[in-house]
């Protein structure tokens, strides 16, 4: 299972780096079997021109060695040729009789390294190459030697001047291979970052001009899935907005109507009865709102085209919240260096700072204040005193009706807004229990530092 796990969180190859060391790979495979076919090839023929040559050179000799043997004074007699000055010879060779005696040999030629049997035509040994033939009547027996180290010197120089250049052949290969198929695959590299560049929120139809036919089929495809999710979700949130909107107008009537009629009955049964119609109307009216704040959350214009200062809108709605509660309730630190400015639409980052300060008054101990802060690299916290959460009930608190105490009143939806907001937005929110530094408490942090450099 953690082999395939591991399988399944493999970082994808980039194609452009595939295709690139493919190819240079491929160029490199085939100079390297050009290359052997080149050097088998040219090995034969050099074989071929050394046994002409070596031939050439005993068919030349021999006739001079004749003349020279039969002329001399003494017969039998052995001789070596001298050189005229000193060199190496690549060719060396013995004339010897039918009996095997050397009568002439060249000045450099060693008698252990021929062959002990006089051989006519092509032989070889270890070291050697030979070519024999007979004259004069089968009476004077000539062998030429050449040594196979000169072939094979030959073969190896060739080889390497052949393989020389794929050393610059393959990085140049690399880098040709790497321009041409980032050339080939701009379209589809401006396609991934339009959708890299792209918001959760938006779901408009992708640019696919110029794309490749085999990556063309799947951006319409894409376009279209597109397509139907953002009607899928425009009618979800519209109905959603829309119930909430039209349900708000009966609730504040009905709530008007029980009010003026528990100003003309007594205390007594019935009173009660209408004060709990009362809670309840005002509880659909709550949930009216926060209806329509999550039709906000989770559709488009979360990001405005200007920057505003978050921390001036702190101010502004923790001031507005302070109406309604006691001044000590909520404790707000804000940044002594100055504002800090963002793309976030002004109405959701309210939106956002109410729920979470109205979760933390609700799910907060009554006789401790609320903190609220934001920091100069656009971090905005908020603590409340409250029991320790349990790790399996924190994950689950952005999602929607969940809450951590049934206790309290609420419908749970608070966290699951800015949650929303802050997903569609393109910030951070994490929650901790207990809070930092401290031994209990809850702490949803914010970070808007990324969507401040859009």
């Amino acid at each position: 299972m953690r082999f395939l796990r591991n399988s399944l969180q493999k970082k994808p190859q980039s194609l452009q780096k595939t295709l690139g060391i493919g190819l240079t790979l491929g160029v490199t495979l085939l100079w390297m079997l050009a290359l052997l076919s080149t050097v088998y090839v040219s090995h034969n023929k050099l074989n071929e021109l050394f046994d002409s040559a070596l031939a050439e050179t005993a068919q030349r000799i021999m006739p001079l060695a004749v003349v020279e043997i039969t002329n001399r004074e003494i017969p039998g007699q052995s001789q070596q040729i001298m050189s005229f000055e000193a060199h190496d010879e690549q060719l060396v060779y013995i004339v010897r009789d039918e009996s095997g005696t050397i009568l002439l040999q060249s000045h450099n030629a060693d008698p252990t390294v021929f062959n002990k049997t006089l051989h006519k035509g092509f032989s070889s040994s270890v070291t050697y190459r030979f070519y024999g033939a007979w004259a004069v009547q089968n009476t004077l027996h000539i062998e030429v030697a050449e040594p196979l180290t000169q072939r094979r010197d030959a073969i190896i120089e060739m080889a390497a001047t052949l393989l020389w250049p794929l050393v610059l052949l393959i990085p140049l290969c690399f880098m040709g291979s790497w321009a041409f198929v980032r050339y080939s695959l701009r379209h589809v590299l401006t396609y991934r970052d339009q959708i890299e560049s792209r918001g959760s929120g938006d779901l408009s139809a992708v640019t696919v001009e110029g794309l490749p036919a085999e990556i063309n089929t799947i951006a319409e495809s894409v376009n279209d899935l597109l397509d139907r999710l953002r009607r899928a979700l425009e009618s979800e949130r519209s109905f959603t907005a829309n119930s909430a909107h039209e349900l708000r107008t009966p609730i504040a009537t009905a709530l008007a109507q029980i009010q003026r009629l528990q100003h003309g009955v007594s205390a007594g049964t019935v009173k009660d009865k209408m004060v709990k119609i009362e809670a309840t109307l005002r509880g659909l009216s709550g949930l009216s709102e926060k209806l329509m704040q999550l039709a906000k959350a989770e559709g488009g214009g979360l990001l405005s085209t200007e920057r505003h200062d978050l921390a001036s809108l702190l101010r502004l709605v923790v001031d507005d919240m302070q109406r309604s509660f006691p001044a000590s309730m909520i404790k707000l630190i804000l940044p002594q260096d100055g504002a800090f400015m963002s793309v976030i639409d002004p109405d959701a980052f309210a939106i956002l700072v109410r729920n979470l300060l109205d979760n933390a008054i609700k799910h907060g101990a009554s006789n401790q204040p609320i903190e609220i802060s934001f920091s100069s690299k656009g971090v905005l916290s908020i603590v409340n005193a409250a029991p320790v959460i349990p790790a399996e009930t924190l994950v689950q608190l952005r999602r929607r009706f969940v809450r951590s105490n049934i206790s309290v009143q609420g419908l749970g939806l608070g966290l699951a807004i800015a949650d929303a907001i802050v997903t569609g937005a393109g910030a951070a929110m994490t929650f901790n229990s207990p809070a930092t530094g401290r031994a209990d408490g809850f702490e949803v942090s914010v970070d808007f530092f990324k969507i401040s450099k859009k």
